[in-house]
């Protein structure tokens, strides 16, 4: 029997009234650390349906990842997912990484093959004694016990994959190996996102009923964003990334009140375009600030106990 309830139970707990949830990353100081906990606990008071903590290049962050989301477990009532991926881990270090979570209460992982440290879009290096595809991950974890596993999904197909035909039967391939749920890379283009979850309900039905939540970033930054997509592979549309520029300006800083402007906007309209459509779960990227994202949730009529703070 679960210690906690499952991702897709409680995104089925609220009729009437379409869930979020919100994405976090273990901080690197004791700053960021402080910041992270400012943004749980403004977080907390809008009753997110989960919230889930990022995982390290090659583990880099593994023990500050395990035991901010194991407070998050123990000391609020937040449902905390944890990320786990391959990138240089043996299967005993994934295990016993099953196991550490396992202990702080944690049944949700969210499980990704991961990119390579250093350069992302390099070339992906199996463990020696690792896994080599996240279907192989999903299976690990699920043997491991009393786990609740969700995997990742890629609207504009995964950059390594030839073919959206390809990156669809990848994803067919881990949910049949007993993932639950998907959680999109971030996007800018709903079509996207509607086509992925025809081509996985086209390809297997009952695959296709599993939910596919889809992940928002509000654009605060033009360079920030910028640098993410780079990482992730994904794209801005071309009318976006124009209005985008226009709004940075042409000085030696960009105006960031301008972008952030236009950034809350499109997430918000991306947002009602999805709800519309009959999405399952909004899952937003905070960078651990909580202002952005309560304001987007403000403008959806979502964001019930928000506060003014920032």
């Amino acid at each position: 029997m679960t210690r906690t309830p499952s991702i897709v139970d409680r995104i089925g707990a609220a009729p009437g009234r379409i869930p979020f949830s919100v994405e976090f990353s273990p901080p690197r100081d004791a700053d960021a650390e402080a910041r992270l906990w400012r943004a749980v606990r403004e977080f907390e008071q809008m009753q997110p349906a989960f919230v889930s903590m990022t995982y390290g290049a090659g583990g880099s962050t593994r023990d500050r990842t395990v035991r901010v989301t194991g407070q998050i477990a123990e000391e609020t009532t937040l449902l905390p997912v944890a990320h786990l991926t391959a990138v240089e881990h043996s299967v005993d270090e994934l295990r016993a990484m099953c196991g550490a979570y396992a202990d702080r209460g944690i049944s949700n992982i969210l499980v990704l093959r991961g990119d390579p440290p250093g350069d992302p879009l390099g070339e992906w290096v199996k463990h020696p004694d690792g896994v080599e595809y996240a279907e192989e991950l999903v299976r690990l974890v699920r043997d491991m016990g009393d786990f609740h596993v969700g995997v990742a999904s890629f609207p504009e197909g995964h950059y390594r994959a030839p073919d959206l035909d390809h990156d669809t039967r990848y994803l067919v391939a881990k949910l049949r190996a007993g993932a639950e749920y998907s959680i999109t890379q971030m996007f800018f283009d709903v079509e996207d996102y509607l086509r992925l979850r025809d081509r996985v309900a086209k390809l297997d039905p009952e695959q296709g009923a599993k939910p596919i939540i889809p992940e928002i970033m509000p654009i605060t930054s033009l360079r920030s964003a910028r640098r993410s997509l780079e990482l992730s592979g994904s794209r801005l549309p071309v009318e976006l990334d124009e209005r985008l520029r226009r709004a940075a300006g042409d000085g030696p800083e960009e105006n960031r009140a301008a972008v952030r402007e236009v950034g809350i906007d499109v997430a918000t309209r991306l947002a009602e375009r999805l709800i519309s459509e009959g999405a399952p779960c909004l899952h937003f990227i905070t960078l651990n600030f909580a202002r952005a994202t309560r304001e987007v949730l403000t403008n959806l009529g979502l964001a019930q106990g928000a506060v003014a703070a920032g």
